[in-house]
């Protein structure tokens, strides 16, 4: 998958773990960053259950992606809570 690629699949992603997560205004950018970090965390878990993970630019990999980046924004989250 090219880079392109993960940067399209990890925007949308990030994007809609943002709306899952209610993880308003985090910016276009750090969207694309929790996407992309999200979609490896996912390619991850997916390969530990003996699933595959990232495909390319389809429908699985998006699904992968976006569980990713909702269990990464679920971390921050919690750890921004735990310092307040």
């Amino acid at each position: 998958m090219g880079i392109l690629s993960w940067i399209l699949v990890g925007a949308l992603a990030g994007w809609l773990a943002g709306l899952i997560v209610k993880c308003n205004g985090i910016g276009m950018f750090m969207s694309i960053v929790v996407g992309v970090v999200g979609a490896f965390i996912g390619g991850l878990i997916m390969n530990l259950f003996g699933r595959v993970g990232i495909t390319g630019f389809s429908l699985w990999s998006l699904l992968v992606a976006v569980i990713g980046a909702i269990l990464l924004l679920s971390l921050v989250g919690l750890l921004n809570r735990s310092k307040a």
